[in-house]
């Protein structure tokens, strides 16, 4: 498989929190602590992932105050337009200058009972718009018993894949469900035997190269105390932060891992 450097993705879910003032004051305090810490921006690749509500409010800041952070909708619809009340189009996202969507949450799977088939869909709807979807895949506590910590993510980011070109930009992150909001994250080991077999789907399904070049991230749990051990794991190529990316000072540190970790 041909080696390529990965740069660090560090990914904040805000899922259903943060309107669009707090949004404003959020990413300013965050982009000043980095500032003052000195932080090199190219180093690693920031993106959060607000409301819906909060989109444009935040992409005019982005723009106006020149930070250097990408903007993803946190969902979009496998449509592209019509009669499909509350529904999102990735035509929507791209108008916006966003650069990411994230797809197949694990609670989208749960509460809205997403199946593999309409990630597939919402994957295909996302290409189209030139958007990159971070496709997520996770087990729960149940199938970890049962089939074991891979079997169910691998079968998942299968059927996510189908049909996707080999020189589709994308992103994967293993999110194991049993360590969402638990603070039991999986172990660095863990995450690297499942995020290498991830890896090893993607080179099934796209080639080398792009397994090469697809960054796999962890979710689940991830603080600025543990994400050091997942960094140094060869097939971890950054982090979706849950609780922690709503905290300014604990979501700064994670993303700053490489000056206090040494990685």
């Amino acid at each position: 498989m041909a080696t390529v450097n990965r740069t660090p993705l560090i990914a904040g879910n805000w899922k259903m929190n943060l309107d669009h003032l707090q949004a404003v004051a959020f990413v300013q305090k965050l982009h000043w602590t980095l500032k003052e810490a000195k932080h090199e921006n190219g180093s690693v690749e920031v993106a959060v992932f607000p409301p819906f509500t909060d989109l444009r409010t935040v992409q005019t800041l982005l723009d106006a105050d020149k930070i250097e952070f990408a903007l993803g909708g946190q969902d979009l619809s496998a449509h592209d337009s019509g009669a499909y009340t509350g529904e999102i189009s990735g035509q929507f996202l791209a108008k916006l200058d966003a650069t990411y969507v994230i797809i197949g949450h694990s609670e989208r799977r749960q509460f809205h009972h997403e199946t593999d088939e309409i990630i597939a869909a919402k994957t295909q709807a996302a290409l189209r718009h030139g958007l990159v979807p971070v496709i997520c895949v996770g087990e729960t506590s149940e199938d970890l018993e049962k089939f074991g910590a891979s079997a169910v993510p691998v079968g998942q980011l299968e059927v996510a894949l189908e049909g996707v070109a080999s020189d589709a930009d994308i992103v994967v992150a293993y999110e194991p469900v049993w360590a969402i909001g638990s603070g039991q994250a999986a172990t660095p080991d863990q995450a690297q035997e499942v995020c290498a077999k991830l890896r090893a789907v993607v080179a099934d399904k796209l080639g080398a190269d792009a397994a090469a070049r697809t960054r796999v991230l962890y979710g689940g749990s991830v603080k600025s105390g543990n994400i050091a051990g997942f960094m140094r794991e060869p097939d971890v190529d950054g982090a979706l932060v849950g609780g922690a990316s709503l905290v300014v000072d604990e979501f700064a540190a994670i993303i700053r891992f490489q000056k206090h970790v040494g990685v």
